[in-house]
């Protein structure tokens, strides 16, 4: 019985140690590729967030055997008409050929180019590229990978290291002296992030966790879960906005679930479309000061689509740390704040 608790006890120290790495080398890649990323979206429109997230995921964070090998940051395989170097390597079948490069920039270059001059990929520089979402699931959609679970690794990359910053300062509407990297934390694993120990709470199984930042947005019109939407500040008229963008001010009210119709109380995202039923994101992480009502309209989801998935009533607020499911109903209701 001893043994056995020894060998379960060491296999956790060995599986924390292992995610600590992980966050480590997650960091040091971003870190080091970070201005390629935002210098190749200035120079061919692919988004800074998903270049980063797509070489984290195809490289191991720069640790993998195809990588140190060929210098082939995203999995590009040989393919017609390819005259440059090339290496073996064992993918989805043994052996396949995978285009070699003589430098990590040369690899950052082929892969904007590999997707701007391809018809298949024509249709994702029609995307807002601050729509990482829509980005993530277009490339699957196009045919770049073959997991079916590729959205979602890239998006919880963009999301867990905050690699939208990067697009947003390629974009020029963050500076780059701004920049908050934000990695996992868990009890015992080391992080270079600068989260406030008031962002990280102990949720209702005693778990510390540490909330997601609050995100940024973009001036203009933009898009969240396939809706037009703009961040409007506080004072602002309604009917201004409604005019602005060819709206009925009852359409803009009812689009945004709000109950006036003259200024806004505070600063806010309006949507110019009907929300959608279902998220892009699985679930929302609760953080401190955020209402039921923010997380819809930052989900870009159905007020009352929330509250049936998650067994809430109107009025009700789920407590901070709290897992809002938005995708699928819940398995129990969230436990409410005080």
């Amino acid at each position: 019985m001893k043994i056995r608790s020894i060998i379960f006890f060491v296999t956790i120290f060995l599986a924390k140690i292992s995610m600590a790495q992980n966050a480590v080398d997650i960091e040091n890649y971003i870190s080091t590729y970070k201005d390629l990323a935002i210098a190749e979206m200035q120079r061919s429109g692919v988004p800074s967030a998903i270049i980063l997230a797509q070489g984290i995921h195809e490289t191991e964070a720069g640790t993998s055997e195809l990588v140190r090998k060929s210098n082939n940051h995203f999995g590009i395989k040989c393919k017609a008409g390819w005259a440059g170097s090339v290496v073996y390597h064992d993918d989805d079948e043994r052996g396949e050929c995978f285009r070699g490069y003589e430098k990590p920039e040369d690899s950052y270059k082929d892969h904007s180019d590999f997707l701007r001059n391809s018809p298949r990929y024509a249709f994702l520089f029609k995307i807002d590229p601050t729509d990482y979402s829509a980005w993530a699931y277009g490339l699957k959609k196009a045919g770049y990978a073959t997991n079916n679970r590729y959205p979602q690794i890239l998006i919880k990359l963009i999301e867990d290291y905050n690699l939208e910053q990067y697009t947003m300062i390629a974009m020029g509407k963050l500076k780059a002296e701004d920049e908050k990297l934000v990695a996992k934390e868990d009890d015992n694993i080391p992080s270079s992030s600068s989260t406030k120990a008031s962002d990280i709470i102990k949720t209702n199984n005693d778990v510390s966790i540490n909330l997601p930042p609050p995100p940024k947005y973009p001036e203009g019109q933009f898009v969240i879960n396939n809706t037009n939407v703009i961040f409007a500040k506080a004072g602002t008229s309604l009917l201004s906005i409604a005019e602005q963008y060819n709206l009925s001010l009852g359409r803009l009210v009812d689009f945004n679930d709000l109950k006036i119709e003259n200024v806004l109380e505070k600063d806010q995202l309006l949507f110019l479309q009907r929300k959608r039923k279902v998220s892009d994101n699985e679930f929302h992480i609760v953080r401190r000061g955020e209402t039921l009502y923010d997380i819809c309209q930052e989900e870009g989801i159905r007020y009352e689509s929330v509250l049936e998935m998650n067994q809430l009533s109107n009025g009700l607020q789920p407590a901070v740390g709290e897992k809002i499911y938005l995708q699928s109903n819940a398995p129990s209701r969230p436990m409410l704040a005080k």
